[in-house]
């Protein structure tokens, strides 16, 4: 084959290499932008369906003691992490001051109860003027609102517990002082917890009291029944998120507040898959 041939084939093999990689380069493009827009459009889902539902465990009734008088503490009842029983005396003040306080207004009041004897008495001898008399009815009804008011302060020397159940926080020690309003006790019913949490707002088309689900307890390591007891009035419109509570389904001596775990709720999408 002359040179001039050879020239000639090659030239034809290169254009021919040039075209197919033009064609292919094109079917490429053509293949991924027609992949791309045929994709079906992925249902909408918020932040809190991508992650895990996470819960924590919570007294239902728990409280802050405060004291309501200033007084020097005696004796402190039930410590920290200490159980009790509604009614049982939690803390006890020294109240030497309010006792004698009440002594005096209960001295006042059999004063003035003895001068009203006698203005009635004269009175009654027309020995007396209605002044006289009126002014004595309103000194005994004062000298009794005073034993009134010292026997409230001394009813606050002890603390009562409201209801059963343990003391999460003691601020306090014996012999301080203590001013009115500051706290004293942190106190929670350990009977009956419940689970506090946020869903996704579009649940409430669903969603109800006594719906029933499971939620793992980390600290445990075991799965527990549970059912919705309470939904928020109002959801979040920047999250799309509403805030429910819900009951464990029976009783686990093994739980305890501010344990935390995964809800598992069955959705009525999944639930029929």
């Amino acid at each position: 084959m002359s040179q001039l041939e050879a020239a000639d084939t090659c030239g034809h093999h290169d254009s021919v290499a040039v075209t197919y990689s033009t064609w292919l380069f094109s079917f490429l493009f053509a293949l991924s932008t027609s992949s791309i827009f045929a994709q079906p459009s992925l249902p909408s889902v918020t932040g809190i369906e991508r992650q895990q539902i996470r819960a924590q465990l919570s007294p239902v009734d728990y409280t802050t003691l405060s004291s309501e008088i200033g007084a020097i503490i005696s004796r402190i009842g039930v410590r920290e992490a200490g159980a009790f029983q509604r009614g049982d005396v939690l803390l006890s003040m020294d109240c030497s001051l309010q006792q004698a306080q009440l002594q005096k207004a209960q001295a006042e009041l059999t004063s003035a109860e003895v001068v009203l004897a006698a203005n009635v008495r004269l009175d009654q001898l027309n020995s007396i003027g209605k002044l006289e008399l009126d002014l004595a009815r309103v000194a005994q009804a004062k000298a009794k609102a005073e034993v009134q008011i010292s026997e409230t302060l001394l009813a606050k020397c002890d603390v009562i517990a409201p209801f059963s159940g343990r003391v999460a926080v003691q601020h306090v020690r014996e012999r301080q002082y203590v001013q009115p309003g500051e706290p004293l006790l942190e106190i929670f019913d350990d009977s009956q917890l419940e689970l506090e949490f946020i869903v996704p707002s579009h649940w409430l088309s669903w969603l109800h009291e006594g719906y029933v689900f499971e939620v793992s307890i980390d600290e445990t390591g075991r799965a527990y029944p549970a059912k919705f007891s309470r939904i928020g009035a109002r959801a979040d419109a920047v999250s799309q998120t509403v805030k429910v509570a819900a009951t464990i389904d029976g009783n686990y001596n093994e739980l305890v507040a501010g344990m935390s775990g995964t809800v598992k709720v069955a959705t009525p999408v999944t639930a029929a898959q």
